[in-house]
């Protein structure tokens, strides 16, 4: 079972933290310089629950958005 949303699909995504130094120019400094930057995962907040897919319970992975939104 993949770690992505079995209602709308949102699943995990990559991106980078960035890491800076120096004071940003309006505070009086020369502005910020990036220094490094390292890989991170974004992963969506999801929950296993129960729902019923042609008339049987199934457990599913669904995100917190679905679930409040009520779809499944």
């Amino acid at each position: 079972m993949a770690k992505q949303c079995a209602i709308c699909g949102k699943g995990t995504v990559v991106g980078n933290i960035i890491i800076r130094r120096g004071l940003a120019k309006k505070k009086g400094g020369v502005g910020q310089k990036t220094t490094r930057t390292t890989p991170r995962k974004f992963i969506p907040n999801l929950q296993k629950i129960k729902i019923i897919v042609n008339g049987r319970a199934q457990r599913v992975y669904a995100c917190t958005k679905c679930i409040k939104a009520g779809k499944p």
